[in-house]
């Protein structure tokens, strides 16, 4: 049986739900086409097409909604990890390293904090 104090089970749906709007808000504004859209640049930028602003933002709408359910939560980290991973490595590479770069960074140990809390409940 997995016990868990209340104030793990609060922090870990506080983290959750945090981030699960962070990550659909983001997802969905990677969605606009118009020329001059800030992600439009971003991503002819990093010089892999338009379609994958598409695929991001549809990884993280799609991985901020799993969030939300504990169950997928085995899916849900690591594709979103594996996203805030690339997006670390575009910021060093192509981007440039600025306040995005911290935002990514505290959105990726967040991320980990959620794998943690998880694998912690699973072990007592």
């Amino acid at each position: 049986m997995i016990v868990r104090s209340r104030a793990r089970t609060i922090a870990d749906w506080g983290v959750r739900i945090f981030l699960a709007l962070v990550f659909v808000y983001a997802g969905i504004e990677k969605f606009p086409s118009a020329p001059g859209a800030m992600w439009v640049k971003v991503f002819a930028e990093i010089g892999l097409g338009q379609w994958f602003r598409y695929f991001t933002g549809v990884v993280e709408v799609l991985g901020g909604a799993l969030l939300l359910v504990p169950a997928a939560t085995i899916l849900a980290v690591p594709l979103l990890a594996c996203t805030m991973v690339g997006a670390l490595i575009v910021h060093l590479a192509v981007v440039g390293i600025g306040p995005q770069t911290v935002a990514v960074s505290i959105l990726l140990a967040g991320l980990l904090a959620i794998w943690l809390f998880q694998d912690g409940a699973r072990r007592l």
